[in-house]
Formats: structure tokens, sequence, C-alpha cells
């Protein structure tokens, strides 16, 4: 049985109705051919505490791998790190990292997303920033190692 993942996209132009989510789709299609169930994509206001509530959410329905994108950059509104922070038990800076780096060959500015990776007991939580572009270049590398990660979760052995 395929794991369960979530999408959330972070926008309050999106959350309004007055832009499409153009980046969320784009992480659903990309997480559903790489095996795993995904619904829709959830879009929220930005902020921390509307962050904060749709991973809950997510989580309480069973969520195994959850993605976010928008909200990691420097805008006065953008808060997904703050959210997703109060949320995660143990980050994983490397993916983090990894992240940003891949991002600066699409766009020296990716260096600039504070975008947080970590885990909770049973899930692994990856924030990517707002452009279809960004969601592209880390999903990528979300797919790569989200199994293993979960399977360490799960309590297996290195492979």
């Amino acid at each position: 049985m395929p794991a369960l993942a979530a999408v959330i996209t972070v926008s309050d132009r999106s959350a309004a109705g007055v832009r499409a989510d153009a980046s969320g789709p784009a992480a659903v299609a990309a997480l559903r051919e790489a095996g795993f169930e995904c619904p829709d994509a959830t879009v929220v206001p930005d902020g921390a505490d509307a962050v904060e509530q749709a991973l809950r959410a997510a989580l309480a329905a069973g969520a195994r791998l959850i993605v976010t994108n928008g909200g990691t950059g420097v805008a006065p509104r953008d808060r997904t790190p703050e959210g997703t922070a109060r949320v995660i038990e143990r980050e994983l800076p490397g993916l983090a990292e990894e992240l940003r780096r891949r991002g600066t060959a699409d766009t020296p500015a990716a260096v600039l997303s504070r975008g947080l990776t970590g885990v909770t007991d049973r899930a692994l939580i990856v924030n990517l920033p707002g452009s279809p572009r960004a969601v592209g270049t880390g999903i990528v590398v979300v797919v790569d190692v989200a199994a293993h990660v979960l399977a360490q979760l799960d309590g297996g052995d290195h492979a």
C-alpha cells in the first residue's frame, strides 16, 4: 500500500482565489508519479499559525510525507519555517541545504530560502519555495530520499 503524502500550498493570493495555485498541483503530480497516494493540494494563507494547523491536520489524516510550497522567503508574511518549526521534532539540515544548493542552479535567489526540513515520529516534512520551477527542482530531491527516511522512522536498518 503506498504511503500517504500531502501537499500544502502557502499563499495569501492563492488562498483568496486571486491567483491559481501552479506549484501545488506540480508537487502532487510528482508525488503520485513516484508512487505516493496524494490528494490534491491544500491551499492556506501565509502565516505560521495557518501552516502549523495545516501540517497538524495532514499528520492527523495519516500523511507520512508532507511537502509545503511557499512562504519560505524574507517577505513580512513568509512564515512557513516558523510554523513548521512548531511541528517537527528533529531537523534534517542537510536536506534543506541540498534543496538550496540545487535551487541555485535555477536562480541565485534560492540561497534566500529559509525552508526547513525535518521529521516527526512518523513523517517527513519538507518546505519548498513557492515557484513551480523551485518545486520541480526540489521535489526530485525529496522523492530520492523519502522512502529511506520513512523506512528509518519505521525502525528499518540502513540500506
